[in-house]
């Protein structure tokens, strides 16, 4: 069995950077090595304080959420199109101000193509990348206490993100590194709490759901990002801080292209990738849950190597002794390659 079935993972995720201009029709095209036509989009500024961004093609072009506000989906003048190796962006400041400096982190799902998914109590359209472990979903809740989603993966997805489109509500993940019986908000530093999946884990079709607003509101509208582990692709766990300055080395087996860290406790999202950052140690980092501008500071960062990622520093955000930390992690490269080739740290 092959150690990788994704020997490229530009297929399926890419980081851009670019400069905007404020001007209309603004095409992006990555630079991977191979073509990515995103399917979920997540902007952010780095010279200067605006919201995170993101759009994806199962809502459709324009229809805008942001990651470190509780807001409803809004309708702005963002991403027009999903291309064929990139997007287009109109002049909303938060994606294209003039002379602005910003990151987009892409995933690739099914092109736009979605479909219907009833093998749950909540009819969901999906639209599935299977081979990436990744899906778009959108739901309208039922409020009640059996509620559930199916996801399409196949697979029981190892982090699910969750957010209320119709009316302003926090941003809900499952990360199989707390389980089932918490979670986490992407748009606060708030420590873990319990409830909105009812103790139960997903299933390999089914996301089960609490009553309530936050995940399912009678009649309210849902999007959720699903996202599935896949060897030498993407990588979803969680690790032990030890308070040193050497800390704890996490294996993904693969050189990471994007890591995002948070605490069990009161802490602090970081995000780090290799395009802000292409050589160790990885300083440049930013926060989901608030609007600042990019971070540097030499004693913390991570360094990204051929098979996993160190902590460099002793913060109690990121590398406090004895307390747990989830992250999210893909893939450059993979460590082996499906032909036996391995990757070198950078």
């Amino acid at each position: 069995m092959a150690y990788t079935n994704i020997d490229d993972p530009s297929a399926y995720f890419q980081t851009a950077l670019y400069t905007g201009n404020g001007t209309a029709n603004t095409s992006i095209t990555n630079d991977g090595n191979s073509n990515l036509q995103p399917d979920w989009i997540w902007i952010k500024r780095r010279d200067g304080t605006a919201d995170h961004n993101s759009f994806d093609s199962s809502r459709g072009t324009g229809k805008h959420l942001a990651q470190n506000q509780t807001q409803a989906e809004q309708t702005v003048n963002g991403v027009t199109a999903f291309n064929s190796d990139g997007f287009e962006l109109s002049t909303n400041g938060d994606s294209n101000f003039n002379g602005a400096t910003f990151v987009a982190w892409q995933w690739k799902a099914n092109g736009g193509t979605t479909s219907t998914d009833t093998t749950s109590s909540i009819t969901s359209t999906v639209q599935v990348n299977s081979d990436a472990g990744f899906s778009i979903v959108t739901y309208t809740g039922d409020g009640t206490t059996t509620g559930g989603f199916g996801h399409g993966l196949g697979v029981a997805p190892s982090v699910v993100f969750v957010k209320r489109r119709n009316t302003a509500a926090d941003w809900c993940v499952y990360h199989k590194g707390i389980g089932a019986d918490y979670f986490v908000k992407l748009n606060t530093t708030d420590a873990q709490a319990s409830g909105v999946w009812q103790g139960i884990a997903p299933s390999s079709t089914r996301v089960t759901v609490y009553q309530g607003g936050l995940v399912n509101g009678n009649n309210d509208t849902y999007v959720a990002y699903c996202f599935a582990e896949k060897q030498g692709y993407s990588k979803f766990g969680s690790y032990v801080g030890n308070g040193s300055d050497n800390g704890p080395f996490i294996y993904t087996g693969f050189k990471p292209a994007f890591v995002v860290t948070k605490g069990t406790h009161a802490s602090q999202w970081r995000l780090y990738d290799s395009a802000r950052s292409p050589n160790n140690v990885n300083i440049n980092r930013l926060f989901p849950y608030t609007s600042i501008a990019e971070q540097t500071d030499t004693d913390a960062g991570i360094d990204m190597l051929s098979n996993g990622f160190k902590i460099r520093g002793s913060g109690g955000d990121y590398n406090a002794s004895g307390q747990a930390y989830i992250y999210m992690a893909f893939a450059d490269n993979p460590f082996v390659t499906s032909t036996g080739i391995p990757t070198t740290a950078r």
